[in-house]
């Protein structure tokens, strides 16, 4: 099922046909993969607020993860603010998996629970500084930087995301030693 066209897809209509066709990098092209992130943290966002409202108790880290994606996406790779759909789903998603006591209010006291915060909370490290970077500064990203948040992002949720902010800054590293193919 199609879905209707909107105000914002017309108007990249409008600037694909203006440009001669939608092409890679293309202004089109960006604006299209701009609405793109911002529906998809819409409709993720609208699932998991969704169970956080009727259901707190069903959030996952999966869908923790899944909403924090999609807000970083959107806000070109900056970690969302705190009260936040995802803050307040990885709140959820540890007070479930008793990462949190009862309480609420203190710290996990299982090893295995707080190195996995802690490995999140590395990688979210790295990506506010390195994304901050990616967006302000992208010919200054390095390899090493690039490396970096790819490994925090592997060792915090066990893969990295095809096309997500690691595999974005390693893109930039590689555009800047001008070693991407096309070119």
């Amino acid at each position: 099922m199609a879905a209707k066209p909107t105000e914002a897809s017309q108007i990249i209509s409008e600037v694909a046909h203006a440009e001669g066709g939608t092409t890679k990098g293309s202004k089109s092209a960006q604006m299209q993969s701009e609405l793109t992130k911002q529906r998809n943290l819409e409709e993720t966002a609208a699932n998991v607020g969704s169970k956080l409202e009727t259901a707190p108790g069903s959030i996952t880290k999966e869908d923790a993860q899944s909403v924090h994606r999609a807000e970083s996406r959107a806000l070109h790779g900056q970690q969302p603010p705190s009260g936040s759909v995802s803050s307040r789903a990885q709140h959820e998603a540890a007070v479930n998996e008793g990462a949190a006591s009862t309480s609420r209010t203190t710290a996990p006291t299982d090893p295995t629970v707080q190195s996995q915060m802690d490995r999140q909370a590395n990688f979210e490290d790295a990506a506010s500084k390195i994304g901050s970077k990616l967006v302000n500064e992208p010919g200054n990203v390095t390899k090493e930087e690039a490396d970096t948040l790819h490994s925090r992002e592997h060792r915090a949720f066990g893969y990295t995301e095809k096309g997500g902010l690691a595999s974005q800054a390693q893109h930039q590293v590689a555009e800047n030693e001008g070693a991407t193919t096309g070119r």
